[in-house]
């Protein structure tokens, strides 16, 4: 399936790393993909780029009301690994969205994969935090690519080659 319409619904991919350096650029993302008509924002709630992702979309809601932020969570203990900050980003972010969709009830082998299949299917565009080498976001982006869903790379302020 090939996307060339007007993206309306947009998933976050990005590594755990991502330190809230360059949420402005992830900032003239979002607010440029709404000004096309992008309306649906779905994040999997790892720690790094995809609170950053949920923050960014959660404080242009004040914007434009009729943004949805969906949470793809891969189980309902998931926060519990993470630290303090990020647990209470998590909580706040949880308390704010407008859908949650859990993926399991508890952990098992293949879960993230899961979470992440689940955040690209239906989308119109994914919007990575990719360095380019082998990992959860890899493998998101290349779903998404192997399922034809443009993918726009923010790692560094260019786009890489996505050749995986």
């Amino acid at each position: 399936m090939t996307h060339t319409h007007t993206p309306r619904t947009i998933a976050f991919t990005g590594h755990r790393s991502y330190n809230r350096t360059h949420d402005a650029t992830v900032l003239d993302c979002v607010e440029s993909l709404v000004a096309e008509g992008a309306r649906i924002f779905r994040v999997g709630m790892a720690e790094g780029f995809d609170i950053a992702a949920a923050l960014v979309t959660l404080g242009l809601k004040s914007k434009c009301e009729d943004i949805r932020l969906e949470l793809y969570i891969p189980y309902p203990s998931f926060s519990l690994h993470m630290s303090d900050t990020d647990r209470r980003l998590y909580n706040e972010i949880l308390n704010r969205a407008d859908y949650v969709e859990y993926i399991a009830k508890e952990y098992y082998t293949g879960v993230y994969q899961d979470r992440n299949k689940r955040l690209v299917e239906g989308a119109d565009m994914v919007v990575a935090w990719w360095n380019g080498k082998p990992s959860g976001t890899s493998y998101t982006v290349s779903y998404a690519r192997a399922l034809g869903c443009p993918v726009k790379n923010l790692y560094d302020y260019q786009q890489l080659e996505l050749e995986l």
